[in-house]
């Protein structure tokens, strides 16, 4: 990847860097609150809507950077965005956001979507081993994800019909109208890829400017950039106290990266995998999704020492990229 300077001062930089944050907090407000009064309009649980049109959402970056790599014969940046992304997510994100509050979530409502998670990860694993995604494999991703959203809508949206229908009088006032709460979430999803294109070409040329190497930028910011709207919307999620959207966003995001954006690139474009991935980032993404099982489990969600785990994991990562 050739990394340009995208701003002609570092005071540009550094005013890309901060509006960008603005955008990303501001998109992740307004996505968490229309999506927290979706899931009540529509007699759903929040953590089905973080699975689903939050998480589904918030990784629409990954898949546009995604296919721009594929149409310009990148495949490194392809699988290496989507994983880094995944690493990210979990030791990331979910450390930092277990560190800043405990995220109780019942492990039944979790426990398919991780297991998924895994499953993919371990195919993917056997595919970096032969070095090349097929197209068959692409088609089956992206099948069995338009197959598991259906299934879950259907699923948990019936479930909660009995205690959660269409709300009245004074309760649906407050809520708002239909189109005002899906007008919330499209200003979201709107506003967090610019603000996650600023805050990443910012931090791109500030990085420079310090001295840090392309490689790093390259496995770090490109990573983590994309992955920003993941995390605004868990730090609104916070704010607005709607952990179970949280929780449901990392978990979802990293499902859709690997069927959706693999998959579909896939589909599109058969692309050879590096065997780097094969040897440190695909058992290092496992072993970060792995680690939640018997956590959510045992504890029923996660605490401080966990996001403190989490994240110090993430950080050992990033050492033996140097």
């Amino acid at each position: 990847m050739n990394f340009e300077p995208n701003y002609p001062s570092i005071l540009l930089s550094w005013i890309a860097l901060l509006g960008g944050l603005v955008l990303l907090t501001a998109g992740g407000e307004f996505l968490v609150s229309g999506a927290g009064k979706l899931a009540k309009r529509l007699g759903m649980s929040s953590l089905l809507i973080g699975l689903t049109v939050v998480a589904f959402g918030t990784s629409m970056p990954e898949l546009f950077v995604g296919l721009i790599a594929t149409f310009q014969d990148h495949p490194d940046i392809l699988t290496g965005n989507v994983i880094g992304s995944n690493i990210a997510n979990v030791g990331l994100i979910l450390g930092i956001c277990a560190l800043i509050t405990p995220l109780p979530v019942r492990f039944k409502s979790v426990s398919r979507e991780l297991y998924i998670v895994l499953t993919a990860t371990l195919v993917i694993f056997f595919v970096a081993w032969h070095g090349y995604f097929p197209r068959f494999l692409g088609f089956i991703f992206v099948a069995y994800l338009l197959f598991y959203t259906m299934q879950t809508f259907r699923k948990r949206a019936n479930n909660k019909t009995s205690k959660q229908n269409e709300p009245r009088g004074d309760n649906a006032n407050e809520l708002g109208s239909l189109p005002h709460i899906i007008l919330l979430i499209i200003i979201g999803l709107g506003l967090l890829p610019f603000g996650s294109n600023f805050f990443i070409k910012g931090a791109v040329d500030i990085a420079r400017h310090f001295g840090v190497s392309d490689l790093i930028i390259g496995l770090t910011l490109a990573a983590v950039g994309t992955s920003l709207p993941e995390l605004a919307s868990c730090l609104a999620a916070i704010r607005q106290r709607q952990t179970n959207i949280l929780v449901g966003n990392i978990i979802g995001s990293n499902l859709f990266n690997l069927l959706m954006v693999l998959g579909f690139c896939g589909l599109l474009v058969p692309f050879p995998m590096s065997s780097n991935l094969f040897f440190r980032d695909i058992p290092i993404m496992f072993s970060l999704s792995a680690v939640l099982l018997p956590i959510l489990a045992v504890q029923q969600g996660l605490n401080r020492v966990h996001g403190f785990i989490l994240l110090v994991s993430y950080i050992g990562y990033l050492y033996i990229l140097q």
